[in-house]
């Protein structure tokens, strides 16, 4: 079992930078593919980035390609997610997950969940 907790959220302006950590619990973070996710009020989870298991392959959604980057540190058992550029429809709750799936998009694939981290940009 992996348990996720998320940092780093917070107020930012538009066209500012933000760093998202996730650390991990357990022995077995090397084995998972990792992710992380994000939900505005009203609207439904959404991709926003994921990693392999080494860290040799990143995918990530269109609203976040050339703007977002994620890493992993398997040694820290920790992920991060880098954020630049960033516009104000970003602002979102921002969650890291973990799934034994490649090139997982879907959140029903994921099987553990950070409890999120707040991220709001203004404009």
């Amino acid at each position: 079992q992996v348990q996720l907790v998320e940092s780093g959220g917070g107020l930012v302006q538009a066209g500012g930078s933000l760093r998202l950590s996730c650390a991990a619990s357990g022995r077995t973070f090397s084995i998972y593919n990792m992710g992380w996710f994000r939900q505005a009020p009203g609207k439904e989870r959404e991709f926003v980035a994921g990693i392999r298991r080494s860290g040799g392959d990143t995918f990530y959604g269109d609203s976040v390609q050339g703007r977002f980057s994620i890493s992993r540190d398997n040694a820290k058992t920790t992920v991060y997610l880098q954020m630049t550029s960033l516009k104000p429809e970003d602002t979102a709750v921002y969650y890291c997950a973990a799934t034994i799936y490649g090139q997982a998009v879907n959140p029903k694939e994921y099987v553990y969940w950070g409890q999120g981290t707040q991220v709001t940009v203004s404009s």
